[in-house]
Parts: C-alpha cells; structure tokens; sequence
C-alpha cells in the first residue's frame, strides 16, 4: 500500500472511530469492544505514516491535490503580477512568475506551475518547462536585479520537457544559461522544492543563496522510473532505484544539499495545505531575512562557495 492509500484509509478509520465514540456517548451503549479494535488499527497506520520509506515519500510528493505553487502563492502572496513571453518565441505556462510581495515583502516569484486539474495539468506539460520557459526566468532575473527585488523560486517539475521541438529550440543550452544568469544573480535568492525537483529542469531556477525543500518532497538527478529504466531496464525498480538515489530531504540534509527541511503535516501537505503554506512562508521569509543583511559582492561570494562545495570529498 502507498503511503498515499494509507493516509486514506487512515482518514476513513478516524472517521469511524469518531462515530463510534459518538454513538456510544449518545446512546450509553457499551461499544467499547469495537472501539479498542479500531483504536489499534488507527494507532498501526499511523506508525506506518511517521516513518515512511523514500519510495512513499516519492508517491507523496505526487499526491493528488497536493498544493501547487500558485496554491502556495494564493496564501502566502499579494499583488502577484504574472509577467509573459522571453521576447525570443513565445510564452510558457509551465514556468511562470512576476513581481510579487510575499508576506509583505517585495520579491521576484519563479514558479514551477504544474496544473491542479487534468486539463490544467496538460496545459502546463505537468511542469515540464520548454526553452522560452527558462528563457523568461532570465528575464525576470534581469528584471529582479534592476529593480533590487529578492528572488523566491518555488520548484516542482519532474524535469524539463523532452520533445522534439524543445530540444530543437535550445533546451540545454537554455537550462545552462538560467544556471549561469542566477550564480550571477546580485540580489537574495531563495528556493524551495514543493514537490518534485527534477534533473536540470529544477536547477535551472535552483541556484539560490538558500535552497530549502518540502518534508516530503524530491529532488534529484533522475527519477526513480527513469532511473530504474537505465539501471535494470525496469521501470517497476523505482522503489529500489528511490533508495539508491536518496533523494528525499532528510537525505539531501544530511548531504548538505539543502538548509532545511519544512515540515509537513502527517501524511502529506495534501492534507492540510493552510498549515503546510504557513510552514513555507515562515521559512521562505526567515531566510529572507539573514540575506538581507549580506552586500550584493557578499550574496555572489556566499552563493559561489555554496555550490562548490557540493561533492567535495578528501582522498585518504
């Protein structure tokens, strides 16, 4: 059972032993019998919840309804003022963005959309972005600087979309000049993984001074399916793939790969997105505020000594 299922029919299970605690306050009726029996099985769900494996945490961070990044901007932002086109080819709806004040604070927003329904899903390719997508990121970057407006990314993609025509139009080389124009970047910037953090269609818009990620979201080189596909020429592997990459958060902490893990309620943000959208405020805006302290040569330094680091390893 995913751990998706298991939230679910833990959430039936509650209800029903709410019922019976009801019904026996009500009716004086002895139920308590029935009541212990549920109380057991509540009690085995939701340890299976606190611990789940990287493979769940992979099912939860695709969960059906779990907020997306205009569902975090509708909470947490004001005035948010969606800007169009790269002023090459054309407008992309899987990565969008404009100025914005989040929790009162002027930003530039980036943000990985992928649809909250099966016709908006399609229409954003699910996140995928094309090259304009990456292409207006830099425009926005450009924008951000000029203006002095800390940059917030809000990344959730499998990866960047891989047809025919995305490749035609420069998809590489529009990934690579969106991570070369955000190590340059002389203003804050902050990104958290939402969801899902895909290949370099997350790191085009992942280099920030602060990159922080969602309890149970992902982010890695490849995905488990793709993965496991190479691997053992088996997609059906991705759960032993998910833990080959350790690709969840706790993972990526202990990696130093991220700053901090923003909790989520148990089970998944899907379930509570009110508290979960209050979680990524206050740490979106917490880091916010230790980059404001920092001079633009002082921002450029730290974020260059950053990813440096990354993968550094001393030989015996």
């Amino acid at each position: 059972m995913t751990a998706t299922a298991t939230q679910t029919t833990l959430t039936e299970l509650e209800a029903r032993l709410q019922d019976l605690h009801d019904t026996a306050r009500k009716t004086g009726a002895d139920l308590s019998a029935a009541i212990q029996s549920l109380q057991e099985q509540v009690d085995r769900l939701r340890g299976q919840l606190s611990t789940p494996t990287r493979w769940e945490r992979v099912q939860l961070a695709r969960a059906p309804g779990r907020p997306t990044a205009l569902d975090y901007v509708e909470r947490l932002a004001t005035d948010f003022t969606e800007l169009h086109g790269d002023r090459a080819y054309g407008d992309d709806p899987a990565l969008i963005g404009g100025p914005a004040r989040w929790q009162g604070r002027p930003v530039m927003l980036l943000l990985q959309q992928k649809g909250r329904d099966t016709k908006g899903k399609i229409k954003r390719r699910f996140g995928m972005s094309n090259p304009e997508g990456y292409r207006k990121a830099m425009r926005l970057m450009d924008l951000a600087e000029k203006c002095g407006l800390p940059v917030v990314c809000l990344i959730d993609t499998p990866g960047a979309y891989p047809g025919i025509a995305a490749e035609e139009r420069g998809q590489g080389w529009a990934i690579a000049e969106s991570i070369q124009r955000m190590v340059r970047l002389r203003v804050p910037a902050v990104c958290a993984v939402i969801g899902e953090g895909g290949s370099g269609g997350a790191l085009a818009i992942g280099v920030g001074n602060r990159v922080i990620i969602m309890e149970n979201a992902w982010y890695s080189v490849i995905s488990p399916e793709a993965c496991a596909s190479i691997i053992w020429k088996d997609s059906a592997k991705a759960p032993e793939a998910a833990e080959a990459l350790r690709l969840t958060a706790p993972d990526l902490l202990e990696l130093g790969l991220v700053e901090e893990i923003v909790p989520e309620p148990q089970g998944g943000a899907h379930l509570d997105p009110d508290t979960s959208a209050a979680a990524l405020g206050t740490a979106v805006s917490r880091h916010l505020d230790d980059l404001a302290t920092l001079s633009s040569d002082e921002l450029l330094r730290q974020r260059s000594e950053r990813f440096r680091t990354l993968g550094a390893f001393l030989e015996n």
